[in-house]
């Protein structure tokens, strides 16, 4: 695969969180990260982070994978979510080589959108296990720069039972519904999809959650969902980070009125010192579960059952964490903080947005509650 930039890593991406930042309000107003930008940012390697080499990818580890959205986050939290979205191209690792590599080559700086959530409708075209699938699908972030989308429905194998399957289908089978009007992470063009009738061959079609990808490599010794808990996780530690440098520099210029700087208030001191120190807890104990689980990985084993909670709960922990953060912070910005012109509402209204993802719902947290106090529970969830 051709069209990459130099290996990537944060500092190269940091490189372009000046320009992400200063054009956030642009990306908001578009309801989607301008073009020219998304192809910046794809330009580094970013959107196929966990893709392996032999198919032109990066293959970072997943300690790097999770910088790199944070560090995106940090400069603004609907260019974040859009480049952690679209990493899916990761989910090409479940179809044969030859299929996965022809389908990255399409465009190697852009990603892949879609909910693998099954709620389109197939029926069988022909005896080689085709299927037409007909449906709406909402909230594929990133829509409008993913060159495939991975969409989820129930497929039946000669007429066998039913099985949810991920159904890879290039852009031009999809239609882009203009739904996404919302309240945070307006940036991300999260819009509705809808396809009609489009034909997809069985092997454009895979199941990550239980099958096993056809890479030997480390990343696929974890599970599907702790592979994209590193992902996601990175997104609330950088919206709360940027919340928090932005409070400080404001907080050291003005005050309550003609009074003195925030920054001299105690009880400003008290909560930014809490929110530091509970902040940094949250990374490390998030980096610290995704390097144990790469070590096993790298070993050549399968990481154990531990590992994954410990990965989901440091993700979920992540996301309860940047919540007070940037509540605190807002709260104590006070009314310059409502502003547009202002990233800490957008800050605010961001994180808020991407906390109702399914990944961080409370139906997740008490699946590792119950495992965490030895009650039955599925192990795929991890």
């Amino acid at each position: 695969m051709t069209g990459l930039g130099a290996a990537t890593a944060p500092e190269n991406v940091r490189a372009l969180a000046g320009e992400v930042s200063v054009r956030a309000l642009e990306t908001e107003a578009a309801r989607s990260v301008p073009r020219d930008l998304v192809r910046k940012i794809g330009a580094t390697g970013a959107f196929h982070l966990f893709v392996p080499s032999s198919l032109g990818g990066r293959s970072v580890d997943p300690m790097t994978g999770c910088a790199i959205v944070e560090e995106l986050s940090r400069a603004d939290g609907s260019t974040g979510w859009t480049s952690m979205i679209l990493n899916t191209t990761f989910f090409t690792c479940w179809l044969e080589p030859d299929v996965a590599r022809a389908m990255l080559q399409t465009d190697p700086v852009l990603g892949m959108a879609g909910l693998f959530s099954p709620v389109g409708k197939t029926e069988p075209v022909g005896s080689d296990g085709a299927v037409r699938v007909t449906g709406r699908y909402p909230f594929n972030s990133g829509s409008p720069h993913a060159t495939w989308f991975c969409e989820g429905a129930m497929v039946s194998a000669d007429g066998g039972q039913p099985e949810w399957r991920f159904l890879f289908l290039p852009s031009a089978d999809v239609e882009i519904l203009d739904t996404w009007r919302v309240a945070g992470l307006r940036g991300t063009a999260s819009h509705d999809v809808a396809i009609h009738g489009a034909v997809v061959p069985r092997e454009y079609t895979a199941n990550p959650v239980f099958e096993k990808a056809k890479h030997d490599e480390p990343h696929f010794r974890w599970s599907f969902f702790a592979l994209l808990a590193s992902l996601i996780s990175g997104f609330p530690l950088g919206v709360a980070r940027r919340s928090l440098d932005e409070f400080v520099a404001l907080a050291e210029k003005r005050g309550r009125g003609a009074g003195e700087p925030l920054a001299s208030e105690q009880v400003v001191q008290l909560e930014v010192a809490r929110c530091e120190g509970q902040l940094r807890a949250a990374r490390s104990s998030l980096f610290e579960s995704l390097s144990s689980a790469w070590d096993t990985a790298v070993a050549g084993d399968n990481i154990d059952r531990s590992q994954r909670v410990a990965i989901r709960l440091a993700g979920s922990n992540a996301m309860r964490t940047a919540i007070d953060v940037v509540d605190t912070m807002f709260r104590l910005a006070g009314g310059k903080a409502i502003y547009d012109d202002s990233p800490l509402q957008r800050c605010w209204r961001d994180l808020h947005a991407g906390s109702s993802h399914i990944f961080f719902s409370n139906n997740h947290l008490s699946h590792i509650g119950r495992i965490l106090m030895g009650q039955p529970a599925d192990d795929w969830l991890m």
